[in-house]
């Protein structure tokens, strides 16, 4: 079955009077209708399409793009209430449907959300929930300190605004780290301060100052310092050469000298990593 919620790119393999079938490498196949079908293609063309399903329940696909697809966070209008729940605005022609339990408070025509897209594993059906933190894992952490990432601003709190990173995990970005104005629903770029015992995370905005670095660069600047400023190791070196001398994988060496040189902390040279005088 092709995945609903999600772009795919597929095989144009036939003509019928309600649009044409496209169809996957597994000889799955789905309807373009034909107002969205392109004014000149061939069979065998490859096109790419969101697939969902349309007012009658069954699978379909179109060129249009939604607002958020599956698993992924998004801001949107609530256009309708009904008996059932709340439907919302997500750019295509069948609205995104949000049942009663899974609002945080009634939702009301005309008002903006942050929801998640999921698939209804009952109906098979997509659909939403204002519940954002239920769908957020910060049990297997994929960011470090530092790290640059994505925000979805998701709630303020009496400490600061919650935020979701990188579409995955919950972190807090407290009030005196907050140097502009802050709505729900916002994306913006911001840092890694702290990762505490219990995964919960600290954010900033602002870009680590000079002397807040992260933990395996902090040990680099330190090892070039007791060496007089040179180390014989690069990107290309042999990854058991950098875990047996400074006891990190090469990704993350590779990822911290990346970080210094960005700093202007060091040189890379072909033979190794200079410390700059500056430094």
């Amino acid at each position: 079955m092709i995945q609903l919620g999600e772009f795919h790119d597929l095989i144009i393999i036939r003509e019928s009077e309600h649009g044409i079938y496209l169809e996957n490498d597994e000889g799955d196949e789905v309807l373009l209708p034909n107002k969205y079908v392109p004014e000149t293609w061939m069979v065998h063309d490859k096109i790419k399409v969101f697939v969902y399903l349309d007012h009658e329940e069954r699978p379909v696909a179109t060129t249009l793009t939604p607002k958020i697809k599956l698993d992924q966070f998004g801001k949107l209008m609530c256009v309708e209430v009904s008996k059932f729940g709340a439907f919302l605005d997500w750019g295509l022609e069948k609205h995104l449907f949000v049942p009663f339990k899974e609002q945080v408070i009634p939702m009301q025509k005309g008002q903006e959300y942050l929801v998640f897209c999921y698939l209804d594993l009952e109906t098979q059906r997509l659909a939403a929930s204002s519940k954002v933190h239920a769908f957020l894992d910060n049990s297997e952490l994929t960011v470090e300190p530092f790290e640059e990432v994505d925000l979805l601003i998701s709630n303020e709190t009496d400490l600061g605004f919650n935020a979701i990173i990188n579409q995955l995990h919950l972190g807090l970005i407290y009030h005196d780290e907050v140097f502009k104005k802050l709505k729900i629903g916002d994306s913006v770029k911001g840092f890694i301060k702290k990762i505490r015992e219990d995964n919960k995370i600290d954010l900033m905005l602002q870009r680590p100052g000079y002397r807040s670095i992260e933990p395996n660069a902090q040990k680099i600047l330190d090892k070039l310092e007791a060496s007089g400023g040179f180390i014989d190791l690069t990107d290309k070196s042999n990854p058991d050469d950098i875990k047996n001398r400074l006891q990190m994988s090469k990704k993350s060496f590779k990822k911290a000298i990346g970080n210094l040189y960005k700093n202007r902390q060091i040189e890379i040279k072909e033979d190794g990593i200079v410390l700059k005088e500056e430094a």
